[in-house]
C-alpha cells in the first residue's frame, strides 16, 4: 500500500481546521438576518456548495478539452472524478436550498427557474456517469466523457444565469438583490466575511476530495493491473 503523500495529509488537515473556522464565522461571527433569522445562515454553505458544483464541472470541461486534443488518460481520470464531487455538492446546494426554501417559501419546492436549471444539470452529469459505466473501451469511454462534459457545462451558465434572464422568486445573492424575491436580503459586512470565506472554505475541500479521490482512483487500477497479472500467470 502506498503511503499518502505528506503534501496531500498536510492540505487535509488544513481544509478541517478552515472548515472548522467556516463553522465558526457562519453560526456565531455573522449576524443574524432581521427577517429570515438563523435559516439564513443556510446561504453561506448553500451558495458555497453551489459554487463547488460548477467549479467541478467546469473542471471536467477543461480537462476534457485537454484529452481530446492530448488523448492522456490521466485528464479523463481528473474529469471523472470531478464530475462524481460535483454531483455531490449540487445535490447539497440543493437540499440546502430547499431547508431554507420550506420556512421562507412555505415550501420544499416549487418550479422556479432556478431550481429547475440546477436540478436538469443535476441530472445531465448523473448521466454523464451511468452512461460512461455502459462503455467498455477505454479510449472511446474517455473520448465520449469528453465531449459529453464539454457540451453538458452549457448546464452551468444556465443554472448561474437563470435568476437574472428570467422572472423568479430566487434572491441574488450575489451581484445585488431584486426587492420582489422571497427572501431577498442585503449583507453586511461580517455577513460578507462569513460568505466568501465559506466559498473559500468549500473551494478548498473540492482540492482536497479531487486530491483524495484521484490516489484512490490510481491504487483502485494498481490492484487491477495485479489481478491480471495474477490471472495470466
Amino acid at each position: 500500500m502506498e503511503r499518502i503523500p505528506k503534501a496531500l495529509i498536510v492540505l487535509t488537515w488544513l481544509t478541517s481546521a478552515v472548515f472548522v473556522v467556516a463553522l465558526y464565522l457562519v453560526l456565531f461571527w455573522a449576524p443574524q438576518e432581521a427577517i429570515m433569522g438563523d435559516v439564513q445562515r443556510v446561504f453561506y454553505f448553500h451558495v458555497a456548495a453551489g459554487w463547488v458544483g460548477g467549479l467541478a464541472f467546469l473542471v471536467t470541461a477543461i480537462v476534457g478539452g485537454i484529452y481530446l486534443a492530448r488523448g492522456e488518460q490521466r485528464w479523463d481520470r481528473i474529469a471523472v472524478a470531478s464530475v462524481e464531487i460535483g454531483v455531490v455538492f449540487t445535490f447539497i446546494n440543493i437540499v440546502t436550498g430547499s431547508i431554507w426554501a420550506r420556512p421562507i417559501w412555505n415550501t420544499w419546492w416549487t418550479w422556479d427557474p432556478r431550481l429547475v436549471t440546477a436540478t436538469i444539470m443535476l441530472l445531465i452529469y448523473i448521466a454523464y456517469i451511468m452512461l460512461r459505466q455502459g462503455i467498455e473501451d477505454p479510449d472511446r469511454r474517455a473520448r465520449f466523457g469528453a465531449v459529453y462534459g464539454i457540451v453538458g457545462f452549457i448546464s452551468v451558465p444556465l443554472t448561474f444565469l437563470s435568476i437574472r434572464i428570467f422572472r423568479t422568486i430566487h434572491p441574488i445573492v450575489v451581484g445585488g438583490s431584486d426587492p420582489t424575491a422571497l427572501g431577498a436580503f442585503n449583507m453586511t459586512a461580517d455577513m460578507r466575511v462569513a460568505f466568501f470565506f465559506s466559498l473559500f472554505t468549500f473551494t478548498l475541500i473540492y482540492v482536497t476530495l479531487l486530491w483524495h479521490r484521484l490516489r484512490l482512483q490510481h491504487l483502485a487500477e494498481k490492484i487491477e493491473e495485479r489481478k491480471l497479472t495474477a490471472l495470466s500467470a
